[in-house]
């Protein structure tokens, strides 16, 4: 199994491992094994946030591997309840004492949460932990343009990620286009849409034809459209599988059939009504 993981330089100039592994849903007492499994597979990125409530299990596993902390690649995000500069603030030292680390390498807004208006305040917060080397990149997770031209122009710097939902059936043209347009990396959360699409007949043609499963196949296409992205599963066999996505390549004929599953079909919240 070929498991050399590509990364890409963020728009500050950090390197990012183009495929993490991701533990949304996993409880904290089940995380560090799940996060365990994914080292010893290989991953060198982890993606976690605060409402998530498994940073301390994250923080164990990582404790536990043996691994330099510079060889990892740790992300957490701060949720809605905490916007604003200074609760942000406060939010980001309550994440670190968790996962027992001196700083994360990639710290995300969770959600713009356009109601209370208070994203701008809560990026200023993060521009100063990124002054001050307490992070190394700073981003969002699921703006849509309208909220990431504010952020933009009412600041000095653009986000070097924007995490959001990214799937066959959703694939955000638009959204991606202004990412590659202003130097920002797509990031995609729920990469398999929960499984709801695995059983296409593009996809399971295009896995029978490589010997790959449905699962290698979505993932595989992310990886050559750019996108950064953090499967998730507690099985072991399955972390591994899922990282085994770098011995084969996908055709333009391929990647096309792929391209025709897009519908707008979201499997997470709207991003312009959560709060």
């Amino acid at each position: 199994m070929s498991t050399d993981i590509p990364s890409i330089t963020l728009n500050n100039g950090v390197s990012m491992p183009q495929l993490g592994f991701g533990v949304f849903q996993v409880p904290d007492d089940e995380t560090d094994a799940a996060v365990t499994a994914a080292l010893r597979a290989g991953y060198r990125s982890i993606d976690t946030a605060a409402v998530y409530g498994n940073e301390r299990g994250v923080g164990r596993a990582i404790a536990s591997s043996g691994i330099a902390r510079e060889d990892l690649f740790v992300t957490t995000k701060l949720w809605n309840a905490d916007q604003g500069h200074d609760a942000a603030l406060a939010a980001y030292d309550a994440s670190l004492e968790k996962l027992g680390l001196d700083h994360v390498d990639l710290y995300l807004i969770h959600w713009p949460a356009p109601a209370k208006d208070a994203y701008l305040d809560t990026w200023r917060a993060f521009e100063k932990l990124l002054a001050d080397g307490r992070v190394r990149a700073i981003g969002v997770s699921n703006f849509q343009p309208a909220h990431l031209e504010r952020l933009i122009d009412n600041s000095g710097t653009v986000p070097a990620v924007n995490q959001i939902e990214l799937h066959p059936g959703l694939q955000q043209r638009e959204l991606r286009a202004f990412h590659a347009a202003h130097g920002i990396a797509t990031e995609a959360w729920s990469p398999l849409a929960q499984g709801a699409l695995l059983g296409e007949e593009a996809v399971t043609r295009i896995a029978e034809r490589h010997g790959r499963t449905p699962a290698q196949v979505v993932l595989r296409w992310h990886l050559q459209l750019g996108n950064v992205v953090i499967p998730k599963s507690v099985t072991p066999g399955r972390i591994r599988q899922n990282l085994d996505v770098f011995g084969f390549e996908l055709s333009p004929a391929e990647l096309d059939a792929l391209a025709a599953l897009d519908r707008g079909m979201r499997t997470g919240p709207d991003p312009d009504t959560l709060n």
